[in-house]
């Protein structure tokens, strides 16, 4: 995920798409378990994953469809927090948001960003 950059680069000049035409799904510590969010733009935030992507495209200007896992408990390393098996609870959690990500692919896909953006995010 860290050097995911290349990866997407890659894929946007083979499929001649835009940055636009992107949909990007990464965890996201500042959501706890189970929050699920979709925007546009926006910075890395520490993100390494988006940091990469972002110095490969040069632009922000794609969308993110954001997973939350929360936060570290104070003193664990964050690498090691997200690259951990989660609970069974935050497992559940996390597939609950997977599947509501999920089913608004389709909408996405067929340009209606904005309506999927204003489902998700209430």
């Amino acid at each position: 995920m860290n050097r995911s950059g290349q990866s997407v680069a890659a894929l946007l000049k083979y499929y001649k798409l835009q940055a636009d035409q992107v949909l990007v799904v990464h965890d996201e510590l500042d959501f706890n378990p189970g929050v699920v969010k979709l925007k546009k733009d926006g910075g890395h935030a520490g993100h390494n994953g988006l940091r990469d992507i972002i110095a490969h495209l040069n632009t922000k200007d794609f969308y993110r469809l954001r997973l939350g896992i929360g936060r570290p408990p104070a003193g664990k390393v964050v690498a090691d927090f997200v690259l951990s098996v989660p609970s069974k609870q935050e497992a559940d959690l996390l597939d609950g948001a997977i599947k509501t990500g999920l089913s608004f692919v389709p909408q996405m896909v067929v340009g209606e960003i904005d309506a999927a953006m204003n489902k998700i995010n209430i």
